[in-house]
């Protein structure tokens, strides 16, 4: 038994992990698109390290198109069997994987134009948005904290991550052929103890073997403040004292409904200036309109506040933007505003629009709120360049650039510690660390190491190892 690091090893994209059976079923978790990874990125995402028609199930962790996002070219390329994953999942797939089609197909229309000019060659897209709405046909239902048997050598259990909307760690017990029973478990992306909206991680079986995510291996958090003051001063500073636009990359799942959620409360209690918030994202519109129906992954303080409140998304001069020229007409807008758009990298979509017609105006505010790895946008945007490329064109870096942390999804070290706090590490042969960048890795192994887990490996792309 064995297992391969295709993806999101040494990195924080393209999550693929390839697992192969005593009787040799290969089994893939996860099947992530490799984004902000610069002109390698493309080369990444055409090879996958092996071949798509000898997989037997995909198991998938939870939604993000770093994780799920070539689900339809493995489709394409010759893989049709069944991909697991729970219902939360797979609702967002089914808008998430579509619009990633289209996005690559828009952006593409726009380089290519570009190309042309230029008499280079167009690049093609991954997969167009037949092949993602044949993939969908191939999900299987995984039940949230259940178990599934898979087959008779496969048995299955989730437990929830508190990473985004449906998100689970998935737990293989593998029958091998000397008759031992090999439990795996992948966290998949863990999330914070205090998210706003979702319960938090729980904890997960012994495990034989761990695959365990390390975003934030060397950091802590910032000490839980009021999201809500601090998001108001950015308005107030940017909106009434300057006169600008705020414009928000974010991830289209629960950052963007954290935000939203954020304004909400601050429009309920009053404080919110009468300005408009633009929901700029057909994925971000209709993700909303997912987390609205699935509030049996809610925490208890959100519920209560629908009680009270009703719709937590939902405040006088909020617009949900899906149309192509209603995106348009926000950049014609000279009034102040706030833009909330995906991704939250700035790498694909609207938002990479929005900030290049915001950001040579220092009236202007980009705001980041989550992860971006440093060759995205954001991430270039996040480390303090004062030149970036967008769609080829090289543009002066004036506006306010400023960071909110508390709205990340990933858990900070300290509670990736106390997620581990279930296992006995005596009894953990192995421990591999995935989704990082290498420097974060090694001081999260180190981190690892003072808990007692003393067997831990960093992988590189396209690294074995025996189970």
């Amino acid at each position: 038994m064995k297992i391969t690091f295709c993806g999101a090893a040494r990195t924080v994209t393209g999550s693929k992990h390839l697992l192969t059976t005593d009787s040799g079923k290969n089994i893939l978790l996860d099947c992530g698109m490799f984004q902000g990874e610069g002109h390698d990125t493309l080369p990444l995402n055409n090879h996958w390290g092996f071949e798509p028609r000898t997989l037997d199930y995909v198991l998938v962790s939870h939604a993000h198109i770093d994780h799920t996002g070539l689900l339809p070219k493995l489709y394409k390329d010759g893989f049709k069997g069944k991909i697991y994953a729970t219902a939360g999942t797979v609702a967002l797939c089914e808008i998430m994987l579509m619009d990633s089609a289209r996005i690559q197909e828009s952006d593409l229309r726009y380089i290519n134009k570009r190309k042309i000019e230029k008499k280079q060659k167009p690049i093609e897209p991954l997969y167009d948005e037949e092949d993602a709405k044949q993939v969908l046909d191939n999900f299987e239902i995984l039940p949230h904290n259940g178990t599934r048997v898979i087959d008779d050598e496969i048995t299955v259990s989730t437990t929830e991550s508190g990473h985004i909307l449906g998100s689970v760690a998935l737990h293989l017990q593998i029958k091998a052929n000397d008759g031992r029973v090999v439990k795996l478990t992948f966290t998949g992306d863990i999330g914070r103890t205090n998210d706003a909206i979702l319960k938090g991680p729980a904890p997960f079986p012994q495990s034989d073997y761990i695959i365990c995510e390390s975003t934030y291996g060397n950091r802590l958090h910032a000490p839980q403040t009021n999201v809500e003051e601090k998001l108001l001063s950015v308005v107030q500073e940017t909106c009434v004292k300057r006169g600008g636009k705020i414009v928000i990359p974010a991830f289209s799942i629960d950052r963007t409904q954290e935000i939203v959620y954020a304004l909400d409360q601050l429009s309920h209690e009053g404080k919110l200036p009468s300005i408009d918030v633009f929901v700029d994202s057909p994925l971000s519109v209709k993700a909303t309109g997912v987390m609205s129906k699935h509030k049996e992954y809610y925490n208890k303080e959100i519920l209560d506040y629908i009680s009270v409140d009703g719709n937590p998304f939902e405040f006088p001069r909020l617009h949900f933007v899906e149309s192509a020229e209603e995106s348009k007409k926000i950049n014609t807008l000279k009034a102040p505003c706030v833009i909330i758009s995906a991704s939250g990298m700035a790498e694909a979509g609207r938002v990479k629009h929005h900030i290049k017609n915001t950001i040579e105006d220092p009236k202007n505010t980009i705001l980041l709120v989550g992860f971006a790895s440093e060759s995205s946008l954001a991430g270039r945007l996040k480390a303090g360049d004062q030149e970036v490329r967008i769609f080829g064109d090289f543009f002066k870096v004036k506006a306010q650039i400023d960071s909110m942390e508390n709205f990340s999804a990933h858990a900070d070290y300290n509670e990736m510690l106390q997620y581990l706090t279930c296992q006995d590490p005596a009894k953990v042969k192995k421990l591999f660390l995935v989704h990082g960048e290498y420097e974060t890795q090694k001081d999260w192994a180190e981190k690892l190491v003072n808990a007692g887990f003393l067997n831990i490996e960093i992988p590189s792309k396209g690294d074995e190892f025996i189970l």
